[in-house]
């Protein structure tokens, strides 16, 4: 039965093989011819391929052997080991195709294609490290940065491929004025991606942060890890990394944390009503002054003031300010200050109250069936 089934299915690939072939005016196909035909092709095709190959591995030992073991460690030797690569790639290629058929014009089309394909790569590694290197020595913004390599590697790349393109002969401008109508088209089915697009250059242009900032957007904390020109990247505290839309993020309230240096924290202490404000301050000021996160430099001094008189406490701020490195744990500094101070209050003796309700009643003479029974004098009086 299997048997049949694959004599069946032979059968009918040879048939429309045949037709195929048939149709194209070359008359009836000879399977035989063709089978010893395209294996002799294979076996050709597979020696230029390990004759390449073969010689791809003498130049880079002749390479690797000249420059010495400790040179050859260096990137660069990765790119030229890269280039070469990529040429016998590209003579194996030619070499099969003209093995093919492929007519002249065509390989020759091929071939300059793939030398200025090689060109644009080695200009986009000069220039890109060149560029790299001049905003490094500027100190340029990380996200400004960003922008121009992102920049410089679309126009790289669009250039490269019309380039390329337009060595086989096809008329570029035809292309673009096609792609430019078709753009307006897709323009208006991606209208969302367009302005995140858009928002994403404003942010890199007018900076309302950079990366490494803490910041606070469409109520969402986090530390700015990348300003892509679509997305903006943040990282919270549990290392969970959140992607805002930049049209999003353009059109929301922003908080940066980090844009004016150091940050100061405000930490609540409630005492009692009994107890002195004068006194608690002198108990908390001693753990503000001894916490090692806590900036002592003039007018960042650590504080305590009265907040509010509370409806069951007397409320205090404790106020000490933080370097922008240490808002990554800005959150575990002001846990420790508050156990700190809690053990301090206690250990002193002054009370934390914890809310709770007076209630006074006068002339409440509706109560008297229910209180008198229980207190009589109470009642009397």
């Amino acid at each position: 039965m299997a048997e049949t089934f694959t004599g069946a299915v032979v059968e009918q690939l040879k048939k429309n093989l045949g037709d195929t072939v048939d149709a194209l005016g070359g008359g009836e196909l000879d399977w035989g011819a063709f089978a010893i035909h395209a294996f002799s092709q294979l076996l050709i095709s597979v020696f230029y391929v390990a004759l390449f190959v073969g010689v791809y591995l003498v130049v880079i030992g002749l390479i690797r052997l000249v420059v010495g073991k400790r040179r050859a460690a260096h990137p660069l030797f990765g790119h030229v080991r890269t280039g070469v690569r990529y040429l016998m790639g590209l003579g194996a290629l030619l070499v099969i195709l003209a093995q093919f058929g492929a007519g002249a014009a065509f390989l020759a089309a091929m071939a300059k294609a793939g030398l200025m394909a090689l060109g644009f790569f080695v200009a986009w590694l000069v220039l890109g490290r060149l560029i790299r290197e001049t905003m490094t020595r500027y100190r340029m913004d990380p996200s400004i940065r960003q922008l121009v390599e992102n920049l410089f590697s679309v126009l790289a790349v669009t250039f490269a491929v019309v380039t390329v393109v337009a060595q086989f002969g096809f008329d570029v401008v035809s292309i673009v004025a096609g792609l430019g109508i078709v753009g307006i088209a897709v323009g208006f089915a991606a209208q969302s991606t367009l302005s995140n697009f858009i928002a994403g250059i404003t942010l890199l242009i007018e900076r309302p942060f950079r990366i490494g900032d803490w910041v606070t957007i469409n109520g969402q904390d986090g530390k700015v890890v990348k300003i892509a020109l679509r997305t903006t990247w943040l990282r919270t505290r549990d290392n969970i990394f959140t992607m805002i839309p930049n049209d999003s993020v353009a059109s929301s309230d922003i908080i940066n944390y980090s844009a004016e240096g150091a940050t100061r924290l405000n930490i609540p202490v409630g005492i009692a009503y009994k107890e002195s404000a004068k006194a608690a301050r002198e108990v908390i000021m001693p753990v503000l002054r001894a916490h090692p996160e806590a900036l002592q430099s003039a007018g960042m001094e650590p504080r305590v003031l009265m907040e509010s008189l509370g409806d069951s406490s007397v409320n205090l701020k404790a106020q000490v300010w933080i370097t922008p490195d240490n808002l990554d744990v800005q959150p575990r500094i002001m846990a420790e200050i508050l156990e700190q101070i809690k053990e301090a209050l206690d250990a002193a003796g002054i009370e934390i109250p914890f809310p709770h309700l007076q209630l006074f009643i006068d002339d409440a003479k509706g109560l008297k069936p229910v209180v008198e029974p229980l207190y009589p004098k109470l009642a009397g009086d």
